[in-house]
């Protein structure tokens, strides 16, 4: 059963840190990776840029509309996923609470399911 684990992290969390602790925290999530990896867990993972450099596009009736980050609306942002292989939902709200970014951030789990249920 398909679950993703998106990392949602306070927007400017990244700029308080220096970069020798930005890498620490990101070896961090890179063994967590590999261990789920070798746990025949993990589908996917990725860590994502800070907003700043995103953009969200909307269409509709026939126009487009493009809006660059950074989105003054949000107070928090994307900052990674982990697409994961469970037999229960238990399961990944376990491998939620022991992913370090849950720390520092909050993991929301979300099971994948066709946008119809």
């Amino acid at each position: 059963m398909g679950y993703m684990l998106l990392i949602v992290e306070p927007r400017g969390q990244r700029a308080e840190r220096s970069e020798a602790e930005g890498r620490q925290v990101y070896e961090q999530m890179k063994r967590f990776a590999g261990d789920l990896q070798s746990r025949g867990k993990l589908i996917a993972c990725e860590s994502l840029a800070a907003d700043r450099e995103g953009a969200r596009v909307q269409v509709r009736e026939g126009r487009t509309r493009l809006l660059d980050g950074p989105f003054a609306e949000a107070k928090e942002m994307i900052g990674g996923f982990f697409l994961l292989d469970v037999d229960t939902r238990e399961e990944a709200l376990e491998i939620a609470a022991a992913c370090p970014a849950a720390q520092w951030c909050t993991v929301e789990v979300r099971r994948a399911a066709p946008c119809y249920e």
